[in-house]
Protein backbone atom coordinates (compact mmCIF):
# COMPACT_ATOMS: atom_id res chain seq x y z
CA UNK A 1 0.00 0.00 0.00
CA UNK A 2 2.86 2.24 0.93
CA UNK A 3 4.34 2.03 -2.64
CA UNK A 4 1.21 1.62 -4.76
CA UNK A 5 -2.04 3.27 -3.33
CA UNK A 6 -1.11 6.72 -3.94
CA UNK A 7 -0.32 5.77 -7.42
CA UNK A 8 -3.28 3.99 -7.96
CA UNK A 9 -5.20 6.18 -6.33
CA UNK A 10 -4.50 9.39 -9.21
CA UNK A 11 -5.11 6.73 -12.20
CA UNK A 12 -8.32 5.65 -10.31
CA UNK A 13 -9.68 9.30 -10.20
CA UNK A 14 -8.43 10.10 -13.76
CA UNK A 15 -9.99 6.90 -14.72
CA UNK A 16 -13.48 7.61 -12.55
CA UNK A 17 -12.22 3.85 -11.17
CA UNK A 18 -13.73 2.48 -8.03
CA UNK A 19 -11.85 -0.74 -7.63
CA UNK A 20 -8.88 -2.08 -8.77
CA UNK A 21 -11.25 -4.50 -11.66
CA UNK A 22 -12.16 -0.99 -13.07
CA UNK A 23 -8.37 -0.05 -13.08
CA UNK A 24 -7.61 -3.19 -15.01
CA UNK A 25 -10.35 -3.27 -17.23
CA UNK A 26 -9.54 0.66 -18.38
CA UNK A 27 -5.84 0.02 -18.06
CA UNK A 28 -5.39 -3.01 -20.33
CA UNK A 29 -8.64 -2.77 -22.43
CA UNK A 30 -9.69 -6.32 -21.34
CA UNK A 31 -12.48 -7.29 -20.06
CA UNK A 32 -11.18 -11.11 -19.87
CA UNK A 33 -8.24 -9.99 -18.16
CA UNK A 34 -10.54 -7.92 -15.27
CA UNK A 35 -13.15 -10.54 -15.21
CA UNK A 36 -9.93 -13.49 -14.19
CA UNK A 37 -8.66 -11.13 -11.45
CA UNK A 38 -12.06 -10.18 -10.46
CA UNK A 39 -12.14 -14.31 -10.15
CA UNK A 40 -8.55 -14.28 -8.25
CA UNK A 41 -9.58 -11.42 -5.45
CA UNK A 42 -12.75 -13.41 -4.81
CA UNK A 43 -11.17 -17.13 -4.81
CA UNK A 44 -8.40 -15.38 -2.15
CA UNK A 45 -10.66 -12.93 -0.22
CA UNK A 46 -13.32 -15.89 0.27
CA UNK A 47 -10.46 -18.13 1.91
CA UNK A 48 -9.71 -14.59 4.21
CA UNK A 49 -13.58 -14.11 4.91
CA UNK A 50 -13.96 -17.79 5.89
CA UNK A 51 -10.89 -17.87 8.44
CA UNK A 52 -12.36 -14.43 10.10
CA UNK A 53 -15.87 -15.31 10.30
CA UNK A 54 -15.13 -19.36 11.82
CA UNK A 55 -12.32 -17.45 14.15
CA UNK A 56 -14.56 -14.73 15.59
CA UNK A 57 -17.34 -17.01 15.76
CA UNK A 58 -15.63 -19.26 17.75
CA UNK A 59 -13.98 -16.25 19.81
CA UNK A 60 -17.77 -15.52 20.44
CA UNK A 61 -18.94 -19.13 21.75
CA UNK A 62 -16.10 -19.06 23.81
CA UNK A 63 -16.19 -15.32 25.40
CA UNK A 64 -20.15 -15.03 25.71
CA UNK A 65 -21.49 -18.93 25.97
CA UNK A 66 -23.64 -18.42 23.03
CA UNK A 67 -23.83 -20.84 20.25
CA UNK A 68 -20.77 -20.79 17.82
CA UNK A 69 -23.89 -20.65 14.69
CA UNK A 70 -25.14 -17.70 16.72
CA UNK A 71 -21.85 -15.99 16.61
CA UNK A 72 -21.49 -16.61 12.65
CA UNK A 73 -25.01 -14.89 12.46
CA UNK A 74 -24.25 -11.77 14.19
CA UNK A 75 -21.58 -11.29 12.32
CA UNK A 76 -22.51 -11.86 8.37
CA UNK A 77 -25.61 -9.90 9.70
CA UNK A 78 -23.03 -7.23 10.68
CA UNK A 79 -20.87 -7.12 7.50
CA UNK A 80 -24.31 -6.59 5.80
CA UNK A 81 -25.48 -3.71 7.23
CA UNK A 82 -22.67 -1.32 7.27
CA UNK A 83 -21.59 -2.67 3.87
CA UNK A 84 -25.09 -2.36 2.84
CA UNK A 85 -25.86 0.92 4.12
CA UNK A 86 -22.22 2.44 4.24
CA UNK A 87 -20.94 0.90 0.87
CA UNK A 88 -17.63 1.39 0.25
CA UNK A 89 -17.27 4.29 2.22
CA UNK A 90 -18.38 1.96 5.52
CA UNK A 91 -15.74 -0.93 4.74
CA UNK A 92 -13.11 1.80 4.26
CA UNK A 93 -13.91 3.44 7.93
CA UNK A 94 -14.16 0.19 9.95
CA UNK A 95 -10.61 -0.59 8.46
CA UNK A 96 -8.86 2.38 8.82
CA UNK A 97 -10.23 1.96 12.75
CA UNK A 98 -8.89 -1.54 13.05
CA UNK A 99 -5.81 -0.26 11.55
CA UNK A 100 -5.74 2.20 13.95
CA UNK A 101 -6.10 -0.17 16.72
CA UNK A 102 -3.08 -2.37 15.90
CA UNK A 103 -0.99 0.57 15.29
CA UNK A 104 -1.46 1.97 18.50
CA UNK A 105 -0.78 -1.44 20.18
CA UNK A 106 2.09 -1.93 18.32
CA UNK A 107 3.78 1.59 19.35
CA UNK A 108 2.59 1.12 23.12
CA UNK A 109 4.07 -2.72 23.49
CA UNK A 110 7.61 -0.80 21.74
CA UNK A 111 7.00 2.22 23.48
CA UNK A 112 7.32 0.11 26.91
CA UNK A 113 10.05 -2.58 26.19
CA UNK A 114 12.61 0.26 25.02
CA UNK A 115 11.47 2.91 27.90
CA UNK A 116 12.02 -0.41 30.18
CA UNK A 117 15.03 -1.61 28.79
CA UNK A 118 16.85 2.34 29.10
CA UNK A 119 17.40 1.90 25.44
CA UNK A 120 19.11 -0.20 23.01
CA UNK A 121 22.51 -0.03 24.05
CA UNK A 122 21.31 -0.32 27.67
CA UNK A 123 19.28 -3.57 26.75
CA UNK A 124 22.40 -5.41 25.07
CA UNK A 125 25.61 -4.11 26.51
CA UNK A 126 24.69 -3.31 30.56
CA UNK A 127 21.44 -4.84 31.24
CA UNK A 128 21.19 -8.37 33.86
CA UNK A 129 22.15 -11.30 31.66
CA UNK A 130 19.09 -13.54 33.09
CA UNK A 131 15.98 -10.97 32.48
CA UNK A 132 17.60 -9.87 28.91
CA UNK A 133 18.10 -13.74 27.64
CA UNK A 134 14.54 -14.25 28.16
CA UNK A 135 13.42 -11.32 27.13
CA UNK A 136 14.76 -11.98 23.90
CA UNK A 137 13.97 -15.48 23.92
CA UNK A 138 10.98 -15.65 25.28
CA UNK A 139 9.29 -13.66 21.68
CA UNK A 140 11.18 -16.44 19.83
CA UNK A 141 10.57 -19.36 21.33
CA UNK A 142 7.12 -18.84 21.49
CA UNK A 143 7.75 -18.21 17.24
CA UNK A 144 9.59 -21.82 17.07
CA UNK A 145 6.86 -23.09 18.63
CA UNK A 146 4.84 -21.60 16.12
CA UNK A 147 7.14 -22.65 13.30
CA UNK A 148 6.62 -26.26 14.74
CA UNK A 149 2.88 -25.80 14.13
CA UNK A 150 3.60 -25.16 10.39
CA UNK A 151 5.33 -28.99 10.67
CA UNK A 152 2.65 -30.70 12.45
CA UNK A 153 -0.33 -29.43 11.58
CA UNK A 154 -0.63 -29.87 7.85
CA UNK A 155 0.51 -33.81 8.96
CA UNK A 156 -1.81 -33.79 11.56
CA UNK A 157 -5.17 -33.47 9.15
CA UNK A 158 -3.06 -35.29 6.25
CA UNK A 159 -3.03 -38.19 8.47
CA UNK A 160 -6.91 -37.77 8.88
CA UNK A 161 -7.05 -38.18 4.82
CA UNK A 162 -4.80 -41.39 4.68
CA UNK A 163 -1.64 -43.36 6.07
CA UNK A 164 -0.26 -43.21 2.28
CA UNK A 165 -0.96 -39.14 2.46
CA UNK A 166 1.34 -39.16 5.76
CA UNK A 167 3.80 -40.58 4.76
CA UNK A 168 4.16 -38.85 1.40
CA UNK A 169 4.39 -35.52 3.65
CA UNK A 170 6.94 -37.69 5.44
CA UNK A 171 8.92 -37.87 2.54
CA UNK A 172 9.01 -34.48 1.20
CA UNK A 173 10.16 -32.98 4.72
CA UNK A 174 14.10 -33.93 3.53
CA UNK A 175 14.02 -31.57 1.16
CA UNK A 176 11.29 -29.38 2.64
CA UNK A 177 14.40 -29.26 5.28
CA UNK A 178 16.46 -27.71 3.03
CA UNK A 179 14.41 -25.05 1.86
CA UNK A 180 14.42 -23.98 6.02
CA UNK A 181 18.04 -24.61 5.99
CA UNK A 182 18.96 -22.42 3.55
CA UNK A 183 17.08 -19.38 4.45
CA UNK A 184 17.24 -19.90 8.76
CA UNK A 185 20.80 -20.57 7.84
CA UNK A 186 21.58 -17.23 5.55
CA UNK A 187 19.54 -15.82 8.50
CA UNK A 188 21.48 -16.62 10.97
CA UNK A 189 24.65 -15.87 9.31
CA UNK A 190 23.06 -12.45 8.87
CA UNK A 191 21.83 -12.84 12.37
CA UNK A 192 25.08 -12.91 13.91
CA UNK A 193 26.81 -10.46 11.73
CA UNK A 194 24.55 -7.78 11.84
CA UNK A 195 24.69 -7.63 15.84
CA UNK A 196 28.21 -7.54 15.98
CA UNK A 197 28.32 -4.42 13.73
CA UNK A 198 25.86 -2.74 15.77
CA UNK A 199 28.31 -3.46 18.92
CA UNK A 200 31.01 -2.19 17.36
CA UNK A 201 28.49 0.73 16.08
CA UNK A 202 29.47 0.55 12.35
CA UNK A 203 26.27 1.31 11.31
CA UNK A 204 27.37 1.10 7.06
CA UNK A 205 28.39 -2.75 7.46
CA UNK A 206 25.40 -3.39 9.32
CA UNK A 207 22.84 -2.20 6.27
CA UNK A 208 25.39 -3.94 3.94
CA UNK A 209 24.86 -6.82 5.87
CA UNK A 210 21.09 -6.60 5.59
CA UNK A 211 20.89 -5.58 2.10
CA UNK A 212 22.61 -8.49 0.97
CA UNK A 213 20.82 -10.75 3.45
CA UNK A 214 17.41 -9.80 1.50
CA UNK A 215 19.30 -10.18 -1.87
CA UNK A 216 20.82 -13.89 -0.80
CA UNK A 217 17.05 -14.51 0.63
CA UNK A 218 15.54 -13.81 -3.27
CA UNK A 219 18.39 -15.98 -4.84
CA UNK A 220 17.29 -18.71 -3.07
CA UNK A 221 13.60 -18.36 -3.80
CA UNK A 222 15.26 -18.60 -7.52
CA UNK A 223 16.75 -21.84 -7.03
CA UNK A 224 14.12 -23.81 -5.35
CA UNK A 225 11.44 -22.32 -7.77
CA UNK A 226 14.04 -24.77 -10.27
CA UNK A 227 14.18 -27.42 -8.28
CA UNK A 228 10.09 -27.55 -7.76
CA UNK A 229 9.62 -27.26 -11.29
CA UNK A 230 12.26 -29.91 -12.41
CA UNK A 231 13.61 -32.65 -9.48
CA UNK A 232 9.96 -33.59 -7.89
CA UNK A 233 9.44 -37.04 -9.68
CA UNK A 234 13.24 -38.40 -9.18
CA UNK A 235 13.40 -37.16 -5.86
CA UNK A 236 9.89 -39.15 -4.28
CA UNK A 237 10.80 -42.54 -6.65
CA UNK A 238 14.05 -42.68 -4.97
CA UNK A 239 12.87 -43.48 -1.91
CA UNK A 240 9.17 -45.05 -2.53
CA UNK A 241 7.77 -47.28 -5.60
CA UNK A 242 4.31 -46.95 -4.16
CA UNK A 243 2.66 -44.46 -7.08
CA UNK A 244 0.23 -43.29 -4.78
CA UNK A 245 2.50 -42.35 -2.38
CA UNK A 246 4.51 -40.59 -5.06
CA UNK A 247 2.42 -38.55 -6.45
CA UNK A 248 0.56 -36.99 -2.74
CA UNK A 249 4.26 -36.23 -2.49
CA UNK A 250 5.30 -34.24 -5.24
CA UNK A 251 1.98 -32.46 -5.60
CA UNK A 252 2.99 -31.14 -2.05
CA UNK A 253 6.44 -30.67 -2.45
CA UNK A 254 5.57 -29.08 -5.79
CA UNK A 255 3.84 -26.06 -4.47
CA UNK A 256 5.94 -25.48 -1.33
CA UNK A 257 9.24 -24.90 -3.65
CA UNK A 258 7.34 -23.17 -6.55
CA UNK A 259 6.08 -20.66 -3.99
CA UNK A 260 8.81 -20.69 -1.90
CA UNK A 261 9.09 -17.19 -2.27
CA UNK A 262 6.72 -16.11 1.17
CA UNK A 263 9.23 -18.90 3.41
CA UNK A 264 12.38 -17.18 2.30
CA UNK A 265 11.53 -13.20 2.56
CA UNK A 266 9.48 -14.44 6.15
CA UNK A 267 12.70 -15.86 7.54
CA UNK A 268 14.72 -13.54 6.39
CA UNK A 269 12.45 -10.31 7.95
CA UNK A 270 12.60 -12.05 11.24
CA UNK A 271 16.18 -12.38 11.74
CA UNK A 272 16.96 -9.17 10.80
CA UNK A 273 14.16 -8.13 13.89
CA UNK A 274 15.88 -10.99 15.96
CA UNK A 275 19.38 -8.84 15.15
CA UNK A 276 18.48 -5.99 16.61
CA UNK A 277 16.16 -6.95 19.60
CA UNK A 278 12.89 -7.33 18.16
CA UNK A 279 11.77 -10.55 18.70
CA UNK A 280 8.39 -9.84 19.73
CA UNK A 281 8.06 -8.48 16.17
CA UNK A 282 9.55 -11.39 15.27
CA UNK A 283 7.06 -13.41 16.97
CA UNK A 284 4.08 -11.30 15.33
CA UNK A 285 4.76 -12.44 12.38
CA UNK A 286 5.25 -16.03 13.08
CA UNK A 287 1.75 -15.94 14.84
CA UNK A 288 0.00 -14.30 12.10
CA UNK A 289 1.25 -16.96 9.22
CA UNK A 290 0.80 -19.84 11.48
CA UNK A 291 -2.28 -18.79 12.33
CA UNK A 292 -3.19 -18.23 8.84
CA UNK A 293 -2.04 -21.46 8.03
CA UNK A 294 -4.10 -23.45 10.67
CA UNK A 295 -7.36 -21.78 9.92
CA UNK A 296 -7.21 -23.00 5.90
CA UNK A 297 -6.11 -26.34 6.57
CA UNK A 298 -8.90 -28.25 7.20
CA UNK A 299 -10.45 -26.14 4.85
CA UNK A 300 -8.14 -26.89 1.91
CA UNK A 301 -6.87 -30.59 3.23
CA UNK A 302 -10.76 -31.65 2.95
CA UNK A 303 -12.15 -30.29 0.32
CA UNK A 304 -13.84 -27.29 1.15
CA UNK A 305 -11.90 -25.40 -1.90
CA UNK A 306 -12.63 -28.29 -4.21
CA UNK A 307 -10.88 -31.86 -5.06
CA UNK A 308 -7.71 -30.06 -7.33
CA UNK A 309 -6.86 -28.57 -3.62
CA UNK A 310 -8.04 -30.82 -1.13
CA UNK A 311 -5.38 -33.52 0.37
CA UNK A 312 -2.16 -33.07 0.16
CA UNK A 313 -2.35 -30.37 -2.56
CA UNK A 314 -4.41 -28.40 -0.21
CA UNK A 315 -1.83 -28.81 2.75
CA UNK A 316 0.92 -27.25 0.49
CA UNK A 317 -1.32 -24.54 -0.72
CA UNK A 318 -2.76 -23.65 3.42
CA UNK A 319 1.19 -23.42 4.18
CA UNK A 320 2.58 -21.61 1.31
CA UNK A 321 -0.77 -18.62 2.23
CA UNK A 322 0.52 -18.46 5.38
CA UNK A 323 3.81 -17.72 4.81
CA UNK A 324 3.35 -15.13 2.13
CA UNK A 325 1.11 -13.83 5.46
CA UNK A 326 4.36 -13.53 7.59
CA UNK A 327 6.73 -12.38 4.97
CA UNK A 328 4.43 -9.48 4.81
CA UNK A 329 4.51 -8.77 8.62
CA UNK A 330 7.97 -9.08 8.16
CA UNK A 331 8.35 -6.52 5.71
CA UNK A 332 6.16 -4.14 7.18
CA UNK A 333 8.06 -4.13 10.60
CA UNK A 334 11.35 -3.92 9.43
CA UNK A 335 10.45 -1.04 7.23
CA UNK A 336 8.51 0.86 9.68
CA UNK A 337 9.46 -0.32 13.09
CA UNK A 338 13.35 -1.31 13.03
CA UNK A 339 15.27 2.17 12.59
CA UNK A 340 18.58 0.21 13.50
CA UNK A 341 18.84 -0.40 9.98
CA UNK A 342 17.89 1.27 6.99
CA UNK A 343 17.58 -0.54 4.13
CA UNK A 344 17.49 1.08 0.63
CA UNK A 345 18.28 -0.58 -2.97
CA UNK A 346 18.46 2.67 -5.09
CA UNK A 347 21.88 1.78 -6.59
CA UNK A 348 22.06 -1.25 -4.69
CA UNK A 349 24.91 -4.07 -5.70
CA UNK A 350 25.86 -7.39 -4.40
CA UNK A 351 28.88 -7.08 -2.21
CA UNK A 352 30.92 -10.18 -2.43
CA UNK A 353 32.81 -9.32 0.63
CA UNK A 354 29.54 -8.90 2.75
CA UNK A 355 27.95 -12.39 1.46
CA UNK A 356 31.05 -13.82 2.22
CA UNK A 357 30.75 -12.22 5.66
CA UNK A 358 27.58 -13.67 6.12
CA UNK A 359 28.06 -17.11 4.67
CA UNK A 360 31.45 -17.51 7.11
CA UNK A 361 29.07 -17.90 10.07
CA UNK A 362 25.61 -19.12 8.21
CA UNK A 363 27.29 -21.90 5.42
CA UNK A 364 27.97 -24.26 8.88
CA UNK A 365 24.37 -23.79 10.12
CA UNK A 366 23.00 -24.41 6.02
CA UNK A 367 25.45 -27.72 5.88
CA UNK A 368 24.44 -28.72 9.60
CA UNK A 369 20.91 -28.61 8.85
CA UNK A 370 20.95 -30.05 5.40
CA UNK A 371 23.68 -32.84 6.88
CA UNK A 372 19.72 -33.25 9.21
CA UNK A 373 18.01 -33.77 5.51
CA UNK A 374 20.56 -36.29 4.98
CA UNK A 375 20.37 -37.96 7.95
CA UNK A 376 16.36 -38.29 6.89
CA UNK A 377 16.37 -39.31 3.61
CA UNK A 378 18.88 -41.83 5.19
CA UNK A 379 16.66 -42.84 7.78
CA UNK A 380 14.18 -43.23 5.07
CA UNK A 381 15.21 -45.38 3.18
CA UNK A 382 16.55 -47.94 6.10
CA UNK A 383 13.14 -47.58 7.87
CA UNK A 384 11.31 -48.22 4.08
CA UNK A 385 12.63 -52.01 4.14
CA UNK A 386 10.65 -52.77 7.05
CA UNK A 387 7.31 -51.08 5.91
CA UNK A 388 6.02 -47.94 5.04
CA UNK A 389 4.50 -47.49 8.40
CA UNK A 390 7.79 -47.41 9.93
CA UNK A 391 8.61 -44.21 7.67
CA UNK A 392 5.24 -42.41 8.90
CA UNK A 393 6.38 -43.10 12.33
CA UNK A 394 9.87 -41.74 11.65
CA UNK A 395 8.13 -38.59 10.21
CA UNK A 396 5.47 -38.06 12.85
CA UNK A 397 8.47 -38.45 15.59
CA UNK A 398 10.43 -35.90 13.40
CA UNK A 399 7.41 -33.22 13.74
CA UNK A 400 6.96 -34.00 17.42
CA UNK A 401 10.14 -33.63 18.47
CA UNK A 402 10.51 -30.34 16.80
CA UNK A 403 7.91 -28.85 19.88
CA UNK A 404 11.39 -29.83 22.00
CA UNK A 405 13.63 -28.73 19.68
CA UNK A 406 12.33 -25.59 18.12
CA UNK A 407 11.86 -23.91 21.68
CA UNK A 408 16.03 -24.26 22.08
CA UNK A 409 16.13 -23.25 18.85
CA UNK A 410 14.12 -20.28 19.93
CA UNK A 411 16.46 -19.93 23.00
CA UNK A 412 19.51 -19.75 20.67
CA UNK A 413 18.00 -17.07 18.69
CA UNK A 414 18.06 -14.87 21.71
CA UNK A 415 21.30 -15.59 22.94
CA UNK A 416 23.50 -15.56 19.87
CA UNK A 417 22.77 -11.42 19.52
CA UNK A 418 23.99 -11.04 22.92
CA UNK A 419 26.91 -13.03 22.91
CA UNK A 420 27.37 -11.63 19.42
CA UNK A 421 26.98 -7.74 20.80
CA UNK A 422 29.21 -8.32 23.92
CA UNK A 423 31.96 -10.50 22.16
CA UNK A 424 32.31 -7.15 19.32
CA UNK A 425 32.20 -4.59 22.60
CA UNK A 426 34.76 -6.83 24.37
CA UNK A 427 32.55 -8.51 27.77
CA UNK A 428 34.12 -11.81 28.31
CA UNK A 429 31.76 -12.34 31.38
CA UNK A 430 28.79 -11.27 30.11
CA UNK A 431 29.46 -14.33 27.23
CA UNK A 432 30.26 -16.69 29.59
CA UNK A 433 27.15 -16.06 32.00
CA UNK A 434 24.86 -16.18 28.73
CA UNK A 435 26.09 -19.50 27.53
CA UNK A 436 25.58 -21.41 31.10
CA UNK A 437 22.19 -19.82 31.36
CA UNK A 438 21.58 -20.59 28.09
CA UNK A 439 22.63 -24.29 28.67
CA UNK A 440 20.51 -24.73 32.17
CA UNK A 441 17.06 -23.64 30.21
CA UNK A 442 17.66 -25.87 27.40
CA UNK A 443 18.24 -28.82 29.86
CA UNK A 444 15.12 -27.85 31.69
CA UNK A 445 12.90 -27.90 27.80
CA UNK A 446 14.82 -31.27 26.84
CA UNK A 447 13.58 -32.97 30.76
CA UNK A 448 9.87 -32.37 30.34
CA UNK A 449 10.16 -33.42 26.20
CA UNK A 450 11.65 -36.67 27.63
CA UNK A 451 8.97 -36.76 30.21
CA UNK A 452 6.19 -36.67 27.48
CA UNK A 453 7.12 -38.69 25.27
CA UNK A 454 8.67 -41.56 27.62
CA UNK A 455 5.22 -41.44 30.10
CA UNK A 456 2.10 -40.23 27.04
CA UNK A 457 3.82 -41.89 23.53
CA UNK A 458 0.11 -43.24 22.76
CA UNK A 459 -1.77 -40.33 23.64
CA UNK A 460 0.80 -38.02 21.23
CA UNK A 461 0.28 -40.82 18.50
CA UNK A 462 -3.07 -40.46 18.72
CA UNK A 463 -3.33 -37.05 17.65
CA UNK A 464 -2.44 -38.85 13.78
CA UNK A 465 -5.08 -41.02 13.93
CA UNK A 466 -2.53 -43.75 14.13
CA UNK A 467 -3.31 -47.49 13.39
CA UNK A 468 -2.99 -50.22 16.12
CA UNK A 469 0.24 -50.89 13.15
CA UNK A 470 1.47 -47.59 14.16
CA UNK A 471 1.24 -47.75 17.60
CA UNK A 472 2.84 -51.52 17.55
CA UNK A 473 6.20 -49.52 16.14
CA UNK A 474 5.56 -45.90 17.58
CA UNK A 475 5.22 -46.51 21.29
CA UNK A 476 8.76 -48.37 21.87
CA UNK A 477 10.35 -46.10 19.48
CA UNK A 478 9.11 -42.42 21.23
CA UNK A 479 10.51 -44.60 24.54
CA UNK A 480 13.63 -45.17 22.85
CA UNK A 481 14.70 -41.90 21.33
CA UNK A 482 13.40 -39.45 23.69
CA UNK A 483 16.85 -41.28 25.86
CA UNK A 484 18.63 -38.87 23.98
CA UNK A 485 16.74 -35.65 24.78
CA UNK A 486 18.69 -35.37 27.76
CA UNK A 487 22.40 -35.29 26.40
CA UNK A 488 21.50 -32.65 23.71
CA UNK A 489 20.45 -29.42 25.17
CA UNK A 490 24.42 -28.75 25.81
CA UNK A 491 24.97 -29.75 22.14
CA UNK A 492 22.55 -27.72 20.45
CA UNK A 493 23.39 -24.55 22.33
CA UNK A 494 26.76 -25.14 22.01
CA UNK A 495 26.67 -25.30 18.58
CA UNK A 496 24.79 -21.95 18.21
CA UNK A 497 27.82 -20.56 20.62
CA UNK A 498 30.40 -21.41 17.86
CA UNK A 499 28.67 -19.78 15.09
CA UNK A 500 27.87 -16.18 17.63
CA UNK A 501 31.42 -16.41 18.14
CA UNK A 502 32.36 -16.76 14.22
CA UNK A 503 33.51 -20.04 14.78
CA UNK A 504 30.68 -21.98 12.94
CA UNK A 505 32.58 -25.13 11.22
CA UNK A 506 32.94 -26.31 14.53
CA UNK A 507 28.99 -27.16 14.95
CA UNK A 508 29.58 -28.19 10.86
CA UNK A 509 31.86 -30.50 12.52
CA UNK A 510 30.30 -31.78 15.25
CA UNK A 511 26.97 -32.09 13.55
CA UNK A 512 27.92 -33.75 10.08
CA UNK A 513 30.37 -36.65 12.69
CA UNK A 514 26.83 -36.89 14.35
CA UNK A 515 24.32 -37.75 11.91
CA UNK A 516 26.21 -38.92 8.68
CA UNK A 517 29.22 -40.69 10.28
CA UNK A 518 27.87 -42.05 13.61
CA UNK A 519 23.64 -42.25 13.36
CA UNK A 520 23.23 -43.56 10.29
CA UNK A 521 26.06 -45.71 9.93
CA UNK A 522 24.90 -47.23 13.69
CA UNK A 523 21.02 -47.37 12.62
CA UNK A 524 21.78 -49.70 9.35
CA UNK A 525 23.95 -51.70 11.48
CA UNK A 526 20.80 -52.40 14.04
CA UNK A 527 18.48 -52.43 10.88
CA UNK A 528 20.66 -56.13 9.95
CA UNK A 529 19.25 -57.47 13.49
CA UNK A 530 16.08 -57.52 12.09
CA UNK A 531 13.82 -55.82 14.61
CA UNK A 532 12.99 -52.13 13.72
CA UNK A 533 12.91 -51.47 17.29
CA UNK A 534 16.91 -51.82 17.63
CA UNK A 535 17.32 -49.00 14.66
CA UNK A 536 15.87 -46.34 16.97
CA UNK A 537 18.57 -46.94 19.65
CA UNK A 538 21.21 -45.13 17.18
CA UNK A 539 19.76 -41.81 18.43
CA UNK A 540 21.60 -42.30 21.71
CA UNK A 541 24.91 -43.59 20.23
CA UNK A 542 25.05 -40.39 18.45
CA UNK A 543 24.21 -38.17 20.88
CA UNK A 544 26.75 -39.37 23.32
CA UNK A 545 29.32 -38.79 20.71
CA UNK A 546 27.86 -35.45 20.04
CA UNK A 547 28.08 -34.08 23.52
CA UNK A 548 31.83 -35.25 23.73
CA UNK A 549 33.01 -33.21 20.71
CA UNK A 550 31.04 -30.15 21.28
CA UNK A 551 32.43 -30.05 25.19
CA UNK A 552 35.74 -30.31 23.36
CA UNK A 553 35.33 -27.49 20.76
CA UNK A 554 33.99 -25.41 23.35
CA UNK A 555 37.07 -25.91 25.90
CA UNK A 556 39.25 -24.96 22.77
CA UNK A 557 37.33 -21.63 21.82
CA UNK A 558 37.28 -20.86 25.53
CA UNK A 559 40.82 -20.54 25.12
CA UNK A 560 41.37 -19.04 22.37
CA UNK A 561 38.43 -16.91 21.29
CA UNK A 562 36.85 -15.79 24.94
CA UNK A 563 39.94 -15.78 27.05
CA UNK A 564 41.68 -13.14 25.51
CA UNK A 565 38.86 -10.64 25.94
CA UNK A 566 40.16 -10.37 29.57
CA UNK A 567 43.39 -8.80 28.24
Amino acid sequence: YGIMGKKMALVSRKLGAVTVIDVIRARFRSNALANAAALIIVLFFAATMVAQFVGGAKLFEAVTGYSYFVGLAIFGVAVIIFTTVGGFRGVAVTDALCGIAMLVGIVVLAAGILIAGGGWENIMGTMEINPLLLKLSIPMMISMLVQALYNVVDSVFVSHVSESALTAVSLAFSLQNVMIAVGVGTGVGVNALLSKSLGEKNQSRANATAENGIFLSLCSFAVFFVIGLTCMKPYFYAQTSDPVIAQQGIRYLSVCCIFSLGLFTQTMGEKLLAATGRTYLSMISQLVGAVVNIILDPIFIFGYCGQALSGTTGAAVATIIGQFCGAGMTLYFNTRKNPDIQIGFKGFRPSAKAIGRIYTVGLPSIAMQCVGSLMTFGMNLILMAFSATAVAVFGVYFKLQSFVFMPIFGLNNGMVPIISYNYGARRPNRVKKTIKLAVCYAEGIMLAGFCIFQFAPRQVLSIFAASDAMLAIGIPAMRIICLHFLLAGVSIVLSSVFQALGNGVFSLIVSVCRQLFVLLPAAWLLAQTGSVNNVWWAFLIAEFVSILMSLAFYARINKTTIAPLYH
